[in-house]
């Protein structure tokens, strides 16, 4: 069973390949028949349960690099088990929900491809160990919310928001990278169940937690990187359910969450989160009251609720991490029922607009009950998970210290808030006067129901199982992220003398009071928001627009088109790298590791040359001198075939043959080459360029040609280094099976090396092809028609 823990990550990526092809064969099926996936995902993860409430945690390891010890862990405690089974429980109603939703659509198959590949990536990176393979499916799973936000990509807003959510996490990946290497440079682990307190009491503490807290702060949406969350509001109704309630946006959540016990507990863990969850708490709770779209509203509430779950992680306390771990699957619960519950009025009723809704519970009675059980939760009213999760929060914050009283002050004025918004989301669609709606509003499908109507009632039958909530989810969770025995205390008792009694009602008073004057409310909230003028979104569009425009001024400037400028810069780049090493390296002391050279240049004396081989020099400077002096392009061209001779007689001389012939091919296929592409120009003019180019070209040429020579002869006045010649003597034969050592060499030692030369001259191959095929035919001019002649009228 064990080694089948890494089939859960596996296996929605195999259906979502799958996809497709279900469409197109069980039409409006498909929702059913690739729910089966999840589903069978979490019946397996139940059967974990026991085992790691037992166990404590179950880990598999698979080889993926040996050589580098690099292995694909994946590990199943408390805490990714509650990750897992929420997000593959939900992911199971949102794939039937998307088939009810987008029914009749005709990329249906391919939208729930993206959405089964979603779930595999965040299921691979709650389960992961190792942070490499975190770190691959956290970037999955900000390429499949690209591909979900954006799938509606004819409409603008949908590609703004996609490029945003992309831009904004694919930062938080490059840290979230950088964090893993540091870690491993400094632990040698890449597992993070093997880390201790190594990274805590190093000097490089800073830059780690750095790193974490940017790659969980973009992935959560934490202020001042949430703009890019409501955005991605563009997407399709079941992609907002998915990602707002337990994928995505919860992977930094998760992050903090796993690595506390080896980077929390500090000043700066607790300082950071703290102020910055507090922050985006009172921020998406305010901004919830400023939308009147009910999407946008949910939106705004699940910046609020990311916030609170890392101002709870930052805390850290032991009531703290039981309260978070409640509260992410309350919130999971709720959030995923009232974005399908939205989905549906949507759907059938034709609006998302809350001031034109009203009346919908006699027409959409089921979905209305699936809207009461959702928000019920989401104020924490007794019998509901949110409110378990709502009187951990104020247990732990009851020392009387200042710190903890601001925190509460904080936490009660945001669950205030939230209860509010919910009683917005509850009242004014469903209750009161009926209004007219753009469609005539009737229940929606029974695929559109199931899910708000199970998560509402999982809620409620999880709440008065509290023997077993506790047993399961809140003992085994906050152990994992405490890293100690995590005892349950939950009850249904309720203690009229207890102080947290009466901050559940303040809470719910205060809700009360802001569901009253939330008119009120959204006024001077958008009179605020107008006066401020600037904010991180168009902050971002003015980032983004200034880099599309440094972007195009900098092409513009190296790509300007003249080849001329491109062929100098080349060369003169040439002849620094060549030069300035021999002057200032005192000649490559690094090629020579036998001793100093000292002055290098008296050390280099000329070669005892035979007659022929002064025979092949003078060849060469013929060559030389015909191009020099070449009256046309046509003789210059055929020149340059001189020079080629030369070198393959050289090869020949010192014993390559292959080599020689070789060059002997190249230079022919060369100057034919040339010459077939050149008879596009005039061949018999020669170039007028004025005499300050020549001299420019005429110096590079002579300092690149020195240049590499003196670098040759360096480095043939140095001791030959023949290990990598001997191993390949010794091991072309047993291992590559080839006695002919050159070829064994290009075939195996340099495969892919000669691989890309091949492609290199295909490439060009192709292109000349292309420009010959092209040469203009001469027109032929189509004949006139002849003029028509008017018909007379008959007398």
């Amino acid at each position: 069973m064990d080694a089948s823990i890494a089939l859960v990550a596996i296996a929605p990526f195999v259906a979502a390949l799958l996809a497709p092809l279900v469409h197109r064969v069980a039409k409006p099926f498909a929702g059913w028949v690739l729910a089966l996936v999840p589903g069978g995902i979490f019946l397996f993860l139940l059967m974990l349960i026991e085992k790691v409430v037992s166990g404590g945690a179950i880990s598999v390891r698979i080889g993926w690099v040996p050589a580098y010890d690099l292995d694909l862990s994946f590990l199943v405690d408390g805490l990714s088990l509650t990750f897992a089974l929420t997000i593959s429980g939900i992911g199971t109603l949102i794939v039937l929900y998307s088939g009810a939703y987008l029914k009749g659509h005709p990329h249906l198959g391919r939208f729930l491809g993206f959405l089964l590949a979603f779930m595999g990536a965040m299921l691979g990176l709650v389960l992961a160990d190792s942070m490499l393979a975190l770190f691959m499916f956290w970037e999955l799973t900000s390429v499949t919310s690209f591909l979900l936000i954006g799938f509606d990509h004819t409409r603008q807003a949908a590609r703004r928001g996609a490029i945003q959510a992309l831009v904004i996490t694919n930062i938080g990946g490059m840290a979230l990278l950088i964090g893993a290497i540091l870690v491993h440079w400094l632990t040698g682990h890449w597992e993070m169940s093997a880390l201790g307190d190594e990274v805590r009491n190093s000097g490089l503490y800073g830059l780690v937690l750095t790193a974490f807290i940017a790659a969980a702060f973009t992935k959560s949406a934490q202020v001042p990187l949430h703009f890019w969350l409501p955005n991605a509001m563009e997407a399709p109704t079941p992609v907002s359910a998915f990602l707002h309630s337990a994928t995505m946006v919860q992977g930094g959540v998760y992050l903090l969450a796993r690595t506390t016990p080896w980077l929390g507990g500090t000043e700066a863990w607790t300082l950071i989160l703290v102020c910055f969850g507090g922050a985006t708490l009172l921020w998406g709770g305010l901004g919830a009251l400023r939308q009147t779209d009910l999407k946008q509203m949910l939106a705004q509430t699940t910046l609020a609720s990311l916030g609170l779950s890392v101002l709870l992680i930052g805390l850290g306390t032991e009531a703290a991490i039981a309260a978070m771990v409640l509260y992410f699957v309350a919130h999971a619960f709720y959030k995923a029922g009232l974005f399908m519950v939205v989905g549906a009025v949507d759907h059938e009723a034709g609006t998302r607009d809350i001031t034109i809704l009203g009346g919908l519970a006699d027409r959409m009675p089921l979905t209305f009950i699936g809207a009461a059980l959702a928000s019920l939760a989401m104020i924490g009213l007794p019998l509901t998970l949110g409110y378990f999760a709502k009187e951990e929060m104020y247990l732990g914050l009851l020392s009387g210290q200042w710190r903890d009283i601001a925190v509460l002050v904080v936490l009660l004025a945001g669950n205030g808030l939230l209860a509010g918004v919910a009683m917005l989301v509850l009242v004014r669609p469903f209750l009161g006067p009926v209004l007219p709606t753009p469609k005539l509003a009737h229940e929606a499908p029974i695929a559109m129901l199931a899910g708000p109507l199970v998560l509402g009632a999982a809620s409620i039958v999880a709440a008065v199982s509290t023997d077993w909530l506790g047993r399961t989810l809140l003992e085994p969770g906050a152990g994992a992220i405490l890293g100690k025995a995590v005892t349950s205390h939950l009850t249904l008792a309720i203690n009229p003398a207890s102080p947290i009694f009466w901050l559940s009602i303040a809470t719910w008073a205060l809700g009360y009071l802001v569901y009253r004057q939330a008119a009120t409310l959204r006024t001077l909230l958008r009179r605020f928001e107008a006066g401020l003028g600037w904010t991180a979104d168009t902050v971002f569009d003015a980032v983004m627009f200034g880099l599309i425009r440094f972007s195009g001024a900098l092409t513009r400037l190296l790509h300007h088109g003249r080849l001329e400028i491109y062929l100098v810069t080349v060369f003169a780049g040439l002849a620094l790298a060549l030069i300035v090493p021999l002057v200032a390296l005192n000649g490559y002391d690094v090629l020579l590791p036998t001793a100093e050279l000292g002055n290098w240049a008296a050390k280099l004396s000329w070669p005892q040359l035979q007659p022929y081989e002064w025979g092949v020099i003078a060849l060469a400077l013929v060559g030389l001198g015909a191009v020099l002096m070449a009256n046309n392009r046509l003789v210059a061209i055929l020149a340059l075939g001189i020079q080629g001779t030369s070198v393959a007689l050289i090869f020949l001389l010192f014993g390559a043959p292959d080599l020689a012939f070789t060059q002997f091919m190249v230079e022919v296929l060369s100057v034919v080459i040339l010459a077939l592409v050149m008879t596009r120009l005039r061949l018999d003019e020669r170039d007028q360029r004025p005499f300050e180019d020549l001299a420019r070209d005429g110096t590079l040429a002579l300092v690149c040609g020195v240049g590499v020579s003196l670098l040759l002869m360096v480095v043939l006045s140095g001791v030959l280094d023949t290990r990598l010649s001997d191993l390949f003597t010794a091991t072309s034969v047993p291992i590559a099976h080839g006695h002919n050592i050159v070829n064994v060499i290009l075939v195996d030692y340099r495969g892919f090396d000669t691989l890309g030369e091949i492609s290199v001259v295909m490439a060009a191959g192709i292109a000349i092809m292309a420009l010959l095929r092209s040469r203009a035919k001469p027109a032929v001019p189509k004949p006139k028609p002849a003029p028509r002649r008017r018909r007379k009228a008959a007398a």
